[in-house]
């Protein structure tokens, strides 16, 4: 019996241990994940003003527009 409740102490500690790394993951991780991979798709698939003008108003940025995002953002330049 003492085997058995030792196991489920066991248990019960992975399972709350994994509860807890989980909700980091998805709570501060993920998101931070998600938004860097939107803003290099949209980088991706933007139309970018980077002229050296416009590089050197924007700290050596280019502005960029894409379809499905509003306004303008900045992208880093790839020359």
């Amino acid at each position: 019996m003492k085997e058995a409740t030792g196991e489920l102490n066991s248990t019960v500690i992975v399972i709350i241990s994994v509860g807890v790394l989980a909700t980091f993951f998805f709570s501060y991780l993920w998101p931070m994940i998600h938004n860097n991979f939107q803003k290099q798709a949209d980088c991706n698939r933007a139309t970018c003003d980077c002229s050296e003008k416009t590089r050197e108003g924007n700290e050596g940025y280019c502005s960029c527009t894409a379809s499905g995002v509003d306004g303008t953002f900045r992208c880093v330049y790839k020359g």
